[in-house]
């Protein structure tokens, strides 16, 4: 039996005035990328995480099977209840921009249309809270007078998606995209951590002036940054070829000899930032879901962190 867990806190996404949970559920989390998560334990898992208050669902077409398992829960929690981001996938000329392709995206409002509406369909819900401009190759493109953006916003005057953004990693995109004044959020993808905060001198200030609502991709870094066995990961074959593991080493080694919850530490790091709104975290279960719940409604004593800055000074990146 759950035991009772502390209220998650929320914050307003940028000028979108969505109130969001500060730990978006990522739905790759139960998309199969991860471990199998058949589709009665992600449907039960999705119930549970709104139960909960974790009610955004942060979705994209690359995260494996999850668009159709989010759409079977849809059936069963009225749509009001739930805060839904998805994705255009512009990663290559595969369908539907996905991974596993070499040429250029389709970058026209045209596919936008047939995609949003597609996923749409897929979902069965007739808007998506937020759609999300995902990995452009170029930016100019998507910002073409009939480009990706176009498309965004003549769904978003449709009705058929309520707020336009992008989510990518450079960050010269992110300031191009919020100049346009068309943007209302974005998500950035490890930009922003235990181990780096790049964003802090371009994404962050841009978006604050502008008022963007901003979502923190990476924030545990698939997982380095849980507390889990790093060590005995890598001897199963986990984190091999991440750049970010020996940083993230030392911090699960000073946290297991000061007896510091690395979960915590991790995402309380993040909510100290106001600029960020919320850090999407995907769970296999409802284990790790509450665990995220715990950690982001339990802030750090200022010891902890003067301890942490003595350490790293404020960063582990080396």
């Amino acid at each position: 039996m759950t035991q009772t867990l502390p209220p998650v806190p929320r914050r307003r996404l940028g000028r979108t005035e969505l109130s969001v949970p500060v730990i978006p559920f990522g739905t790759q989390g139960f998309g199969n990328h991860f471990g199998f998560v058949s589709d009665e334990d992600a449907v039960a898992l999705i119930k549970h995480a709104v139960s909960l208050g974790v009610n955004h669902f942060d979705c994209a077409r690359c995260y494996g099977d999850s668009l159709r398992k989010l759409g079977l829960a849809l059936r069963e929690i009225p749509r009001e209840d739930v805060i839904v981001t998805g994705r255009l996938c512009c990663h290559s000329n595969a369908p539907w921009g996905g991974y596993r392709g070499d040429g250029e995206p389709d970058y026209s409002a045209e596919r936008v249309i047939r995609d949003v509406e597609d996923q749409l369909e897929i979902l069965g819900t007739d808007y998506f809270d937020g759609m999300l401009i995902h990995d452009p190759k170029r930016i100019e493109p998507t910002l073409a007078k009939d480009g990706t953006l176009a498309g965004l916003l003549q769904l978003k005057a449709k009705g058929l998606v309520r707020n336009a953004g992008y989510g990518m990693r450079e960050h010269h995109f992110h300031q191009e995209a919020i100049a346009t004044g068309d943007v209302d959020l974005i998500l950035c993808f490890n930009d922003y951590n235990l181990i780096r905060q790049t964003a802090t001198g371009t994404v962050l200030p841009a978006a604050a002036a502008a008022d963007v609502g901003v979502m923190n991709g990476w924030s545990i870094l698939r997982g380095l940054l849980t507390g889990v066995d790093i060590d005995k990961a890598g001897e199963q074959g986990r984190y091999r070829n991440d750049e970010d593991v020996d940083a993230a080493r030392r911090i699960w080694q000073w946290c297991r000899e000061e007896q510091i919850d690395l979960l915590q530490l991790a995402i309380q790091f993040c909510l100290r930032e106001d600029r960020i709104h919320g850090n999407p975290i995907g769970s296999l279960n409802a284990e790790q879901l509450e665990a995220n719940i715990r950690a982001a409604a339990t802030p750090v004593d200022d010891s902890v962190w003067a301890k942490f800055e003595g350490e790293f000074g404020g960063s582990a990146q080396i």
